[in-house]
């Protein structure tokens, strides 16, 4: 008798031999693995060379699929910035499939959407850069504002970063403490590094956070910044620190690769989650489900960094750190990140009575029709939870630069407190503004919102 396939076999016969082509592994007739090569059995001077000659073309790739996927313009809200000042990205970016209104596309049924293909490319998971070689990777102007600091360089050798700079968060970040609400900003508009942390935080923190936070500012080797033959930086490399990704405490949208995944084609794309609030939540990382901020801490240090390898971090220098002492510490300081002022929001988490009328009819939207608040809830609009969201229903499984798209699976629920400060949205930073998250929303709910009624929401997202 015949056995049959299964699908994720399937997949992966499918997408192996191009899927790993840039990272020069010989996988095509060869069965799936969970390992990295650990021998490179080519020059070092080789990698490079191949790789600049590659990166046009995957930089390319990756351009074109971004503007076949949105309106990549530059669209300020009028009067509305993040909490930095920073001006807020609007409008709906994500471009409708020829044939297909909005309103139109929220009445139909996810096997109407998926039979006529009409589910808009924007709402697909989105690929990394560089799907199959994956990896850290940071906006340009993050790594100028390193190399400034520190004489670090965060430049990758074979990819840049690939949204706009207008669609990422505020740089350098505020930093708000719940253990000093009377400070504001306690970065003083500064990028927080090594050779500062001492002079900003000293007298603010006690010795246990600033020894945290020194840690979460020291730089370690990782999967592509460290000093073997097997790095994508153009120097044997320092390494790259917690707050690199986690900026400030909150995010520059640097991307990954999640770690937890197998075969890469698989693998999802990580926007940098802010770590403003992390004392409220009780659940890290995307998909991990890890329970407290040491936990998440560690992880990193130990997986996270390494694309999920053990063998591969002991070859390029693993940084273990003690649990009592470094990863405490660490946790510490991450716990008194707090979010941003809401000024417009009372003790609950509701809006105050001076808040505008297009507010508190979103805020009734959220509360009612929209469904928002079946995850969300306040105070802090997160149910420390995992939802399956089922996005797999509205499109057929494809291959996008990359990336096999299908089921995505449970994805934690984030945090909406502090929103406007955090672009782009969802887990892989597929939906750029608030108002693309809306639309999205309407039509994998299902919830029919009316135009009106989407942008009363978006303006209640906004006071958060």
């Amino acid at each position: 008798m015949r056995h049959r396939q299964s699908p994720r076999r399937r997949a992966w016969a499918l997408l192996a031999a191009g899927a790993f082509g840039a990272c020069g592994i010989a996988v095509a007739a060869d069965p799936p693995t969970s390992y990295m090569p650990v021998v490179i059995k080519e020059t070092f001077a080789a990698i490079k060379a191949r790789m600049e000659r590659d990166k046009p073309a995957i930089e390319q790739r990756q351009r074109s699929l971004l503007e076949q996927r949105y309106d990549l313009s530059d669209q300020p809200v009028r009067g509305v910035t993040m909490s930095g000042g920073k001006p807020v990205q609007g409008g709906v970016r994500v471009l409708l499939p020829a044939g297909a209104g909005w309103e139109e596309l929220a009445a139909m049924t996810p096997e109407q959407i998926r039979e006529r293909g009409l589910f808009p490319a924007g709402f697909l998971p989105l690929p990394h850069p560089n799907h199959a070689e994956g990896g850290m990777l940071f906006p340009k102007f993050h790594i100028e504002a390193i190399k400034r600091a520190e004489q670090r360089d965060l430049t990758r050798f074979d990819l840049d970063f690939d949204l706009p700079d207008r669609f990422l968060p505020d740089f350098p970040a505020p930093i708000y403490l719940t253990t000093r609400p009377d400070l504001g900003d306690v970065s003083k508009g500064q990028l927080v590094t090594i050779n500062n942390y001492y002079e900003l935080f000293n007298g603010v923190l006690n010795p246990k956070q600033l020894e945290g936070l020194r840690l979460l500012v020291t730089p370690f080797a990782q999967q592509q910044f460290n000093q073997t033959e097997d790095r994508r930086s153009a120097l044997p490399s320092r390494g790259v620190a917690c707050l690199d990704c986690h900026s400030n405490g909150h995010t520059v949208a640097a991307t990954h690769l999640v770690g937890d995944i197998r075969p890469q084609p698989f693998r999802h794309r990580i926007d940098t989650p802010t770590l403003r609030g992390v004392n409220i939540q009780r659940l890290f990382g995307s998909q991990r489900a890890l329970k407290t901020v040491e936990d998440f801490t560690e992880f990193e240090q130990r997986a996270a960094y390494f694309d999920g390898d053990p063998v591969i971090a002991t070859k390029k220098g693993i940084n273990i750190l003690d649990r009592g002492h470094q990863v405490h510490a660490m946790g510490e300081f991450q716990a008194i990140l707090d979010f941003p002022p809401a000024p417009k929001l009372d003790l609950f988490g509701k809006l105050k009575p001076e808040a505008s009328e297009a507010e508190k009819r979103g805020q009734a939207l959220f509360f009612g029709k929209a469904q928002c608040s079946a995850c969300h809830l306040p105070p802090y609009y997160t149910d420390n939870s995992m939802h399956n969201l089922q996005v797999e229903r509205f499109f057929k499984p494809q291959t996008i630069n990359g990336r096999y798209a299908s089921a995505d699976g449970p994805i934690k629920t984030f945090p909406l407190r502090g929103i406007k400060d955090s672009p782009p949205y969802l887990h892989d930073g597929r939906l750029l503004t608030l108002e693309d998250t809306v639309e999205f929303f309407n039509v994998v709910l299902q919830t029919r919102l009316e135009k009106q009624e989407k942008q009363d929401l978006v303006a209640f997202l906004r006071t958060l």
